[in-house]
């Protein structure tokens, strides 16, 4: 390929891309602001209303949506578009503002009940707080003689429930041990029977009824002497 050539074909892409080049700047970011220009303002309207009709009809068919939309021109004319009946649509659409205007009133009022409660709560325990401090002693140097003599009876109502359910729980506390010594001595004589072989009364009145061993004269004590196997303890002679 001779020079003239690659010169020619350099010029024709540099010509192109600055064409293109030069094109993207022309069709710039659109500023959004009124188009001061009438002619140039009507022709936008025009393609920007065709096309937005032209989208609204495509999202009714697509996703079987019900679109409603009104357009009014500069100029006051009536431009609109109604998958369905616009009246039943604008019908429809009150009653969903209506409905949602009703909810956001109740939610507000809930709101403000809520706050109100969260408010005397917030007073119910301070309140309590303070009366705590008192009962514990702290922060009576504000207080008046009629509310200290409160803070006593108060004081002396407590300790008298107090020492009430005190001995309410030594008084449990001593039954349930008396009914454990009921069930062990039913335990004990129970074990008396089984490995003794005669009741428990029984055995302590022969214990009464026997003389004491080591009182008793008769009662001997073998102190023999022997020397040699156990068998012929019989048969050897004992020595005195």
């Amino acid at each position: 390929m001779c020079v003239c050539a690659r010169v020619y074909i350099y010029l024709l892409v540099a010509c192109s891309e600055s064409a293109g080049q030069a094109k993207k700047m022309v069709r710039g970011k659109t500023q959004m602001r009124r188009i001061e220009n009438a002619t140039s303002r009507q022709v936008t309207f025009s393609k920007r209303r065709n096309g937005l009709l032209k989208k609204a009809f495509e999202l009714s068919v697509l996703c079987d949506a019900e679109v409603a939309l009104i357009i009014f021109s500069p100029r006051g004319k009536l431009n609109e578009f109604a998958s369905s009946s616009m009246q039943a649509t604008i019908e429809r659409y009150r009653r969903h503002t209506k409905d949602t205007q009703t909810n956001n009133k109740s939610v507000e009022q809930n709101m403000q009940h809520l706050k109100q409660e969260a408010a005397a709560m917030m007073k119910k325990i301070e309140l309590l707080e303070i009366s705590k401090r008192k009962l514990l002693g702290e922060g009576l140097g504000t207080s008046s003689i009629e509310e200290i003599q409160q803070v006593e009876q108060q004081l002396e109502r407590s300790v008298t429930k107090i020492r009430a359910r005190k001995n309410q729980v030594f008084k449990e506390q001593i039954e349930q041990l008396k009914e454990k010594e009921k069930v062990l001595e039913a335990e004990n004589a129970r074990l008396y029977e089984k490995y003794a072989g005669k009741p428990l009364q029984v055995l302590n009145k022969q214990r009464e009824i026997l003389p004491n061993t080591e009182s008793d004269p008769s009662s001997e004590v073998e102190t023999e002497l022997f020397i040699g196997l156990p068998e012929t303890r019989l048969k050897a002679p004992s020595f005195k």
